[in-house]
């Protein structure tokens, strides 16, 4: 039954990804055609630096600055620092190659270590290519009875994105993702993000994020939750 549920709830968020496809940006339509978005090429000191605003009545602020310390056989190692009045955070990402990450967040701030690694851009960008994923969080428990994160991500061609850092072309992808948080009381949190990707930074420019849970039960038990409204821009970008 457990089963049976987190799949109707994952058809769910199937539906949404197809709506999501045709209405991001301005209704029913995808953003302006534009070329292919290859990889980055990444240098020791490439930084990148964000503006975060979070809350629905009383909102968080943050800035969060992300800064490539290493290159090597194994990869490359990114730290990130998130300061604000209520925030203080600091944690590492560690990528196979530019878009494929093994160590790093997926939500919020919390790290995970994702098996298979997760495809946060599948180069070259390309409008109108989706992809799948199933992911574990090799953190937690072996046999969570709950199941994966579950990650589905389309592109959808290019918008005018006016920031902080300049005015860009960036590529938009919509993303859904069904989280591995479920407990007895609760059903995992569905996220709905758009995340808009500039090459001529090679990182993201903006971002929204929306994300809910509701908790099990009939009637007046089964709460919805908000969790995110978040909004995110860049604001400077420098190369190493």
């Amino acid at each position: 039954m457990r089963a049976l549920t987190r799949y109707l709830y994952a058809l769910g968020g199937i539906t949404l990804v197809l709506l999501l496809c045709g209405c991001a940006g301005t209704p029913f339509s995808r953003g302006a055609p534009g070329p292919e978005v290859p990889a980055p090429t990444l240098h020791v000191g490439d930084r990148w630096v964000y503006h975060g605003v979070d809350g629905f009545r009383a909102k968080t602020e943050w800035d969060e600055s992300h800064e490539v310390t290493a290159i090597d056989a194994s990869g490359i190692t990114v730290r990130v620092v998130r300061k604000g009045p209520r925030v203080d955070i600091q944690r590492t990402e560690k990528w196979q190659m530019p878009g494929t990450v093994t160590e790093g967040a997926v939500f919020e701030t919390e790290s995970a270590n994702f098996d298979p690694a997760l495809l946060r851009y599948r180069y070259p960008l390309t409008t109108g290519t989706l992809w799948t994923q199933f992911i574990r969080d090799t953190r937690r428990p072996e046999g969570n009875p709950y199941g994966v994160i579950t990650r589905w991500v389309s592109v959808e061609g290019f918008d005018k994105i006016s920031t902080p850092a300049g005015t860009f072309d960036a590529i938009r992808l919509n993303i859904t993702m069904i989280l591995d948080d479920e407990t007895f009381y609760r059903y995992p949190t569905r996220c709905t993000y758009t995340v808009w990707y500039a090459e001529s930074v090679g990182a993201v420019v903006q971002e929204h994020k929306r994300s809910q849970y509701t908790e099990k039960g009939g009637g007046n038990e089964a709460a919805y939750h908000p969790v995110q409204e978040t909004e995110i821009k860049l604001v400077s970008f420098a190369r190493g």
